[in-house]
Parts: C-alpha cells; structure tokens; sequence
C-alpha cells in the first residue's frame, strides 16, 4: 500500500523536521464534535480520552506515551475524508472512530490505503466491514442486520395484525438499518402499510404525519438519528396519533425527550445491554462519574476501542499496522466493554442488542 506522500517540497520539508514532535504513538479519535450529533462525537471522544489517560498513567505502549489528536467531522461524508487525511498527515498509528456510517465508510478507504488501524465504536452499516477496503478496518460494535433482525422480530411477535410503517431518513445508517428491519418483518409474514423517507435537518414533518394518521398506523419503525425521530413522534402526538415509534441505536440520547417532551415516552430503541453495569466497567465508570460525565452509549466502546489497539501494540512490540494487526485478529481482548474478538471481516464475533424504554424522564433497558 501507498504511504501518505506530501503536496509538495515545503510541505515534506516541514514534516521531516516536525517528526521528534511524534516520537510518543500519536492516535485519533473522529466523529461529530459539532454539528446535530455532537452529543455522540463527545461520547468517543469521552472514551478515547479516559483510555489514553489510563493507559499512559499505567506506563503507556512498549515505554511511549500515547497522544490523542481529534478530528470532527460534523458526520458529513466529505469532511470524513478530509479528516481521515489530516489524521494521517499528523502520524498517527490508529484512529478511534467515525461514528457515522456514510462517515466511516469513506474514510475507511483513507486509512486501509495508507495503513493505518481503525476501529469505529458506532458505525454499524454492513457495507463498511463487507465491503472493507483492507485489513486495518475493524469495528466493536454490532450491525444493522443483527439490530435490524432482532427489531423485526420484536415487531412480528409484539405488533402481529397492527398497522405498521417504516420510515427512514435516506442516511447509509438510517436507510440500511430501516431496510434491515422491513427485511425480516416480512420474511416473517409481516406486510408494511407505509414505507417513507424523509429529508433530515428539516423541521417540518406534517405531511409525513398526516399520511401516518390517515393509514391509522399503529407502529412507526424509523431508521435515522435522534433529532428526526423526536421532531416525528412530537408532530405526532399534536395531531393526536399516539403510535409507537421504535429506532436503533441512534435514538439514544435523553435529548430525545428534550425535543419530544412526555409524548416521547414509550419511545423503543435498540441498543447493545447496558455495558456501565459491566463488572469490568466498574473502575471507569467510578472514573467518568467522579468527573460528572456520563458514561452512556458508546463512551464505553471508544475507550474499549483504544484498549484492544494498546493491547495488540504492546503484544506485538510495535505499532506498525501487520504487526499490531496479526494480533488483534488472534487474540480475545478483555475490555470495559466485555470480551471482544474479531472475526475474518473485522466485526466482533459476539454483538448483540436489547430494547430500551424512554420513560420517567430518561430510559433504562426493558426487563431491568
């Protein structure tokens, strides 16, 4: 593979006599630290954050220091790429992130091609460890069609004869996880009554709603992020139809009920279980709770994350990509987040997911 080649002398020049400046193992960690889910970007940088500080604190990789650099890209596919580059131009050996699908998914094609390790704590489209552009690209959590299988199922058995539409907001992750869903709904006999996409980023979705009451649907599956799935179930309950809307695991953020208010309660998404009650997590929960941060969604799978690369780095005595990756494909790496092992394309062999309940002001994992 091709190694990151300066535009142009000066610029070459510059990054041979900046290289003492990365004599430490410089990392990054990627994904909206702006924009709409900016909420989910602080969450892996959370993560990242607390693992680097942990690790240096206990004597770091083979003797160096680890040093986290942060690129934002506003969940925007092009800014994805910019920010992959950028990473790369600054020497890093691993990257933490995206968090976005349509994010990750291009930037994957950056880091496999310049060699560099990436491991996403969120990205959960299919296409982004299918399709993988190259051994380096690794993911911890789960996938649509594992999220979307259990959903479908949940409506079948839980839903049979009622009225169902899905929705999705034209997103890799909203579209393949909705489409996920719909797939085995009607493998299982199941036959939509609407099938729906929207625009996101718009405030205004009347004329879905309307639709919605007149099929008189009683559940809304909808495939895409919080923000959308709120603005829905609120013009929903002000033109009075109490369907349940059930999502994936964007859909979690107590922000939710910020947009939505009581009428977002009994809101179902799905998530993998509640990994702060881990035993394993206890220590870095105490941790983020003495800071007043909540450990919540995929804080835990970015600190994970960094866990596995230090793991496989010290192992191997180095941090060159083959190296560290020969043994991140042979080991089972004990993580804050449970065991993770990965299989051939990159995904954890063991991923699953549970339904949560937005009720009493927040949510907690149904069954609990």
């Amino acid at each position: 593979m091709k190694k990151h080649l300066a535009a142009g002398l000066g610029l070459g020049l510059a990054l041979v006599l900046s290289a003492p400046a990365y004599a430490d193992i410089v990392i990054g960690v990627a994904g909206p630290m702006t924009g709409e889910n900016a909420v989910f970007g602080a969450q892996l940088k959370n993560g990242a954050e607390q693992a680097v500080a942990d690790i240096n604190a206990a004597g770091g990789v083979n003797g160096e220091k680890l040093v986290l650099k942060v690129g934002d890209d506003a969940c925007d596919p092009k800014q994805a790429v910019n920010v992959a580059n950028q990473l790369v131009s600054q020497g890093v050996k691993f990257v933490v992130g995206h968090y976005c699908s349509g994010s990750s998914i291009p930037a994957s094609a950056v880091y496999a091609e310049e060699e560099v390790i990436q491991v996403s704590p969120a990205s959960t489209n299919p296409t982004y460890t299918d399709k993988r552009p190259g051994p380096t690209i690794y993911r911890v959590c789960g996938r649509d069609d594992q999220q979307g299988g259990i959903a479908g199922k949940y409506i079948l058995e839980k839903y049979a004869g009622k009225k169902v539409a899905v929705v999705h907001d034209k997103s890799s992750y909203g579209k393949g996880l909705a489409d996920e869903t719909l797939k085995t709904f009607q493998a299982g006999g199941g036959k939509e009554t609407l099938y729906e996409a929207i625009t996101a980023g718009e405030k205004d979705y009347s004329a879905l709603v309307s639709k919605l009451k007149q099929a008189n649907v009683d559940v809304v599956y909808f495939g895409g992020y919080y923000q959308q799935a709120g603005l829905i179930v609120r013009q929903m309950r002000d033109q009075g139809l109490k369907a349940v809307l059930m999502g994936g695991d964007a859909l979690q953020s107590n922000e939710f009920l910020g947009i939505t208010g009581k009428g977002g309660e009994g809101t179902l998404f799905t998530f993998p279980p509640d990994q702060t009650k881990l035993a394993s997590a206890a220590e870095v929960v105490k941790k983020f709770k003495e800071k007043k941060i909540s450990p919540e969604g995929f804080t835990l799978y970015s600190y994970a994350a960094v866990q596995i690369f230090a793991k496989a780095a010290t192992d191997a005595k180095s941090t060159e990509a083959d190296a560290v990756t020969a043994e991140m494909n042979k080991q089972a790496f004990p993580t804050v987040a449970g065991e993770i092992k990965f299989d051939d394309k990159g995904d954890p062999t063991v991923a699953g997911f549970t339904f949560y309940e937005f009720k009493d002001g927040g949510y907690s994992q149904l069954g609990m």
